[in-house]
């Protein structure tokens, strides 16, 4: 899976920075701060989002959750307000926005 960065000038920065950590140019610490700055932040879907973006896939709790490797009881507590995605679902979520239950298949 490749990075997603903010813009590409970012990507091109990151890639000189990579090749300056490589030689030495400085330690690992410091690599992994520029590369939390450099990478795309997730934001998290409201209750109101999860539900409509079901509901355009046409499909029910029970799929959703199965897409996801989730429970059907988490999905339904997604939406109604109850929990938060994290970790993993909240990476996929994004993703299955932008395109389609068909990316997680």
């Amino acid at each position: 899976m490749s990075k997603k960065y903010r813009s590409d000038a970012m990507a091109s920065v990151h890639g000189t920075m990579e090749a300056l950590h490589n030689i030495g140019a400085f330690d690992k610490q410091t690599m992994r701060r520029f590369d939390h700055a450099c990478l795309t932040p997730v934001s998290p879907l409201t209750a109101r989002q999860i539900k409509a973006l079901r509901e355009r896939e046409h499909v029910s709790q029970v799929i959703f959750a199965n897409y996801l490797n989730v429970t059907t009881s988490l999905v339904s507590k997604w939406e109604r307000g109850e929990k938060k995605p994290s970790g993993p679902a909240l990476k996929l979520l994004p993703l299955v926005e932008k395109h389609g239950l068909t990316a997680v298949a």
